[in-house]
């Protein structure tokens, strides 16, 4: 059997990057695509075991590293003219364009997805309201319409969906009329160790985009001065961040992932502010025994409840603050026992046994038909 795995884009990394690499574990020799590869070593070594993708026509393009994303009216072309006739199983991680692979009838097309394209669909608008030019805005929306018509007819070349949640299974039954079947991500669970000893600062991570609202989290702690924040990621708006921190807030950017892992694990709570798919972070900061503070929506209704956390209603300062609030004259008492039995249903190795089983059944009925 011969299997092709087609993964979006190799740049940053993020979950849809770790789990990548658990479906490389689970198949070895599967080949790799993607629209673009600037992995550096120690990244291809560790997400891609080694492997290199093999890529299109975008990775060609000048300065396609930094500035990928503008070119998404590409998107579809590139990853249509990837070429996997010699593929008897297509295993796509998908959160933008990696599902409309073209394929044969013969062929089994199995996609893990992530979300259906987020800037298409469900955040659109998130994306848009940071452009200020009329015309540039008018210019992206004629191309998000172009790639969810798109997006829409090309989900027909997925034979089977998996998703990443039953928040994502939701939104494909409601943008394709498919069903899925949800297989949660993979969470390196064991890799955490949970301390009950943690130190006075609150912390969030993530990419500094529009759609995550961490600009709402700082604006927050301005309204307590006595209070920390610790701010890890990078991205467009972090000029901004920088702009509007009171002296509270800590904006670090990129930090390496051993550093990562000890904010996490020794902050007095994790804080997050975006309508996740899934959100693995959140799962990783359970793993260390640190609380959750997050919204009440999205994959964080699967992977947090009362035991290991609180929820606020709405994505405002208002309500960050209320939870802030709540959080520190509430001294809320959390047990280990707790964190554990919440992390392990989304434990690697669970990931791994799902996530090949579902092939394994998929790919004999679909040969035996």
């Amino acid at each position: 059997m011969k299997i092709a795995v087609v993964h979006d884009w190799f740049n940053d990394i993020g979950g849809a990057e770790k789990v990548v690499r658990e479906i490389l574990v689970c198949y070895p020799d599967a080949d790799v695509f993607s629209l673009i590869d600037f992995y550096d070593e120690p990244k291809r070594e560790k997400y891609l075991l080694g492997k290199r993708a093999k890529t299109s026509f975008i990775q060609c393009i000048p300065f396609s590293k930094k500035f990928y994303r503008f070119l998404f009216p590409l998107f579809p072309l590139a990853i249509e003219r990837l070429d996997l006739s010699a593929y008897d199983l297509i295993i796509s991680s998908s959160s933008s364009v990696a599902k409309g692979i073209q394929k044969e009838e013969t062929q089994l097309h199995i996609c893990y997805c992530h979300s259906p394209v987020r800037y298409a669909w469900d955040l659109r608008q998130d994306y848009l309201s940071v452009m200020k030019n009329p015309v540039s805005k008018t210019i992206f929306n004629y191309f998000l319409n172009r790639l969810q018509k798109w997006d829409l007819k090309s989900n027909s070349r997925v034979d089977f969906f998996v998703a990443n949640s039953m928040n994502v299974k939701n939104r494909i039954e409601k943008n394709y009329n498919r069903e899925a079947t949800v297989i949660y991500p993979p969470v390196d669970v064991s890799s955490f160790e949970i301390t009950t000893k943690k130190e006075n600062y609150y912390f969030t991570v993530s990419r500094l985009v529009a759609y995550k609202k961490t600009e709402q989290i700082v604006k927050a702690f301005s309204k307590f001065p006595h209070i920390k924040l610790i701010v890890a990621g990078d991205g467009p708006n972090r000029k901004k961040m920088n702009k509007i921190a009171s002296p509270n807030v800590q904006i670090l950017g990129y930090i390496p992932t051993d550093d990562l892992r000890k904010k996490i694990k020794n902050a007095k709570a994790f804080i997050a502010n975006a309508n996740e798919d899934f959100g693995i972070t959140v799962v990783e900061a359970q793993s260390c025994g640190t609380p959750i503070i997050v919204p009440y929506m999205g994959g964080y209704k699967e992977t947090v409840n009362e035991c290991v956390g609180q929820f606020f209603e709405k994505q405002t300062v208002k309500d960050i603050e209320n939870a802030i609030e709540l959080f520190e004259t509430q001294k809320k008492v959390y047990h280990e026992a707790d964190f554990i039995k919440n992390t392990t249903r989304f434990d690697k190795s669970r990931f791994r046994n799902e996530f090949t089983s579902f092939v394994d059944r998929t790919y004999k009925a679909f040969y035996n038909k």
